[in-house]
């Protein structure tokens, strides 16, 4: 609806005859050249009688003008535009009309979103933000999440007290059209305010100055979008404790809450359900009620970003014979994505990178190589590994991708991308040999975390011929630290094996899976085989001997524990016999050893005991205690199931004498007592034995072997009714059972 009568005479007669021959509104108009309704009706009524070239340009091609009647339009624009003497001062306060008697409370707000879904608890977290003296409210988010969108809704909807007019500008902080100057929204807030332009300073120093002073005494809304950072924003932000202003931006602008004690917002994408209902609102009910899998199926897809969404939904609704399943369907191919998700000049693609052109060049090296991690999180250690440089400079730029949100901080020091950004910087170049490098970090990482863990065992193959080491590798400080990072990295490192195995990288793919057996140990039942199968096809096809003969020997252990001997005796067999063609002594004592648990499973125990008795002769001419230890350790097992107990004593009492760090709990000093608290029970001994359970189940406990302490507690429990063991062993059994 028009609103107000125009002008006589001058710009505005021009643009109201202009606009009322093509058949169009005010409303249609303001939509079109992108200036607000109230502005276009300030020109069309002389309030506003000389606006900028880039308005009228924007106004001529809205209304489709030809090049004659569009420099007829400017003619009349400049016209209107004053030209005062350059000066600096600002008017004298007398000389400012009072902006209420000239025009009304200005509104520069957009029209309300169309289409606005749920986000019920960011307008509450809004209304919170803004209350107060002069708040300062930050709407932070990704790219595409929707900050604009809620902002304009709360706005039209929300806001009490605000009598005075409501401002807004788009700051263009991240567009390819760049920013906008700070005069030109300061004029436009000014003219809005009633000032002429004549009285408006040309400073932006005096504007904002002029601005501060008339806002003083108002209750204005002041809306600045898309800023890029805090710099850009102060100059506009009012004088007086009656105004609010609400910033979006896709940084977090911690500048601001320092300075102005600035609220934050936090804006994230929609969960499935809002996701489904967001394109319900464009589709129609019915179409999404149609297919609800295939609806949220899109949502996941999108990884609920708005703007995907909506992208996803337009072209649905270019095609209404197209179903929903279709195309999620065809959003399920990653190569082809997010060229689906891009529609015109806007899209997810041209939203990222325009947030990555305002980063600096290494910041958006780092995200480009980012894009090569195989996992879902980052350390800084990774991302050091990826760029070659060292972990602080990645810290640094992490956090800026972070404050960017290009990434998200889950755990201290840990990082993820959304999906949709790991898809784009996966599209950007990131040089030669990212994937190596990384993958070569997490070997040399994990052979640190096998040294902390299980001290002695860290030699177990050598490092690739073509072996990119890392600048900097974390240090563990003692067994939890690497246990703690085992358990954390579990998820990416097996991550990092599927992406070097489809890579063909071979040796890099059967190591990483061999510096995982503490993890393996530790969490026997927890389906290792078909990994481990992956690591024996890739050491085969690397022709290392070596690595196939570990890789086997791994294989069959946990093929025992899952109870499926037969099929281990085939893998250690072989694990056997390729260790002693290559006259790899330690490996073949490890063979036999595992070999022994089968025969062992099986009720041969003088056979298995022989094979740990010639383990043991392996070890010691190879020189390798820790082997040597395990060797007897088994032996000690084997023993004792046999009820030979003076020799499982024995055995397992020299093996514990050749520990070089008694004070150290590991799997193989656990298992030792507990053979010593089994020998001595079956001696007569049932104190000392006792003693030697508990000791064995409190290392294990406290170590995190839940496994070792189940079969610890329940051989005290076989010989004692305790109620507290009862319970440590009921704790330690849920604690097998539910863990991931």
């Amino acid at each position: 609806m028009d609103s107000g009568t125009p002008a006589t005479g001058g710009f505005g007669t021009l643009l109201h005859g202009l606009r009322t021959a093509v058949g169009l509104s005010q409303e249609d108009l303001a939509h079109a050249a992108g200036v607000s309704v109230r502005a276009l009706s300030y020109m069309e009524r002389g309030h506003t009688r000389g606006p900028q070239r880039r308005t009228v340009r924007a106004l001529a091609t809205a209304l489709g003008l030809d090049a004659a009647e569009a420099g007829e339009l400017e003619h009349m624009a400049s016209l209107g535009r004053p030209r005062p003497a350059r000066t600096t001062d600002l008017p004298p306060p007398a000389a400012v009309p009072d902006a209420d008697a000239r025009t009304g409370a200005p509104d520069l707000l957009p029209r309300a979103p169309r289409g606005f879904h749920g986000r019920t608890a960011e307008l509450a977290a809004l209304s919170r933000a803004t209350a107060g003296d002069a708040p300062v409210c930050l709407v932070i988010g990704p790219a595409g999440v929707g900050k604009t969108t809620l902002v304009l809704h709360w706005a039209h909807h929300d806001p009490a007290g605000l009598a005075d007019g409501r401002l807004y500008a788009d700051l263009r902080g991240f567009s390819d059209t760049g920013e906008v100057a700070l005069i030109e929204v300061l004029r436009e807030f000014l003219l809005a305010l009633g000032v002429p332009h004549s009285r408006i300073p040309e400073s932006a120093n005096g504007a904002s100055a002029l601005f501060r002073s008339l806002a003083a005494d108002r209750r204005l809304l002041v809306v600045l979008d898309n800023a890029r950072d805090s710099e850009q924003v102060r100059p506009l932000l009012p004088g007086g404790d009656r105004c609010v202003t609400v910033v979006t931006s896709r940084h977090r602008l911690p500048g601001l809450i320092v300075t102005e004690a600035a609220r934050s917002v936090a804006v994230d994408v929609f969960g499935p359900e809002d996701g489904t209902m967001l394109l319900a609102g464009i589709l129609g009910t019915e179409r999404v009620h149609a297919e609800p899998a295939a609806a949220l199926r899109l949502a996941e897809l999108c990884g609920g970003l708005p703007l995907a969404l909506r992208v996803a939904a337009a072209r649905l609704a270019q095609r209404p014979d197209w179903s929903l399943g279709a195309m999620a369907a065809e959003l399920s191919d990653q190569t082809r994505r997010l060229s689906l998700l891009d529609v015109e000049d806007a899209g997810v693609r041209a939203a990222l990178r325009l947030t990555l052109r305002q980063l600096p060049e290494r910041v958006a090296h780092l995200f480009a190589h980012l894009g090569r991690h195989p996992g879902t999180h980052v350390d800084r250690y990774a991302a050091a590994a990826l760029t070659g440089t060292d972990p602080a400079a990645a810290d640094t730029s992490l956090d800026r991708l972070a404050v960017a949100h290009l990434l998200t901080e889950t755990a201290p020091g840990r990082w993820v991308m959304h999906d949709l950004v790991r898809l784009y910087a996966r599209s950007l170049d990131a040089g030669p040999d990212p994937l190596k490098r990384v993958l070569d970090h997490y070997i040399a990482t994990a052979i640190g975390a096998v040294a902390a863990a299980e001290p002695g065992n860290e030699e177990c193959f050598p490092l690739p011929a073509d072996f990119l080491p890392p600048a900097a590798v974390r240090e563990f400080g003692d067994r939890s630290a690497a246990v703690a990072w085992y358990a954390a990295e579990r998820n990416d490192l097996t991550l990092a094996v599927a992406a070097a195995h489809a890579a063909a990288l071979h040796s890099r793919t059967w190591r990483i899976v061999l510096t995982m057996w503490p993890l393996i140990v530790w969490r026997v039942r927890d389906g290792w085989v078909p990994l481990l199968e992956t690591a024996l096809a890739a050491a085969r096809a690397d022709a290392d001997q070596h690595g196939e003969s570990r890789v086997l020997n791994v294989l069959g252990w946990v093929l025992i524990e899952e109870g499926r001997t037969p099929e281990a005796l085939t893998h250690l067999g072989a694990a056997s016999a390729l260790a002693a063609r290559a006259g790899d002594a330690t490996a073949e004592a490890n063979a036999l050893i595992v070999l022994a648990m089968a025969q062992g499973s099986l009720g041969s125990l003088d056979e298995a005991a022989e094979g740990c008795a010639r383990a043991v002769e392996l070890a010691r001419t190879a020189g390798d205690r820790t082997v040597e230890r395990l060797a007897m350790q088994h032996l000690a097992r084997h023993r004792a199931d046999a009820g030979e107990w003076h020799q499982a004593l024995a055995t397992a009492t020299h093996a514990l004498g050749l520990d070089n760090r008694p004070d150290t709990a590991d799997i193989p000093r656990i298992l030792l007592l507990m053979v010593r608290g089994e020998a001595l029970l079956g001696l007569g001994n049932e104190a000392e034995g006792i003693t030697q359970l508990d000791l064995a189940a409190r290392q294990a406990e406290s170590s995190g072997y839940e496994d070792g302490a189940v079969r610890a507690l329940g051989a005290l429990l076989r010989v004692s009714a305790d109620a507290e063991v009862q319970a440590r062993y009921d704790a330690a059994l849920a604690r097998l059972t539910t863990r991931t």
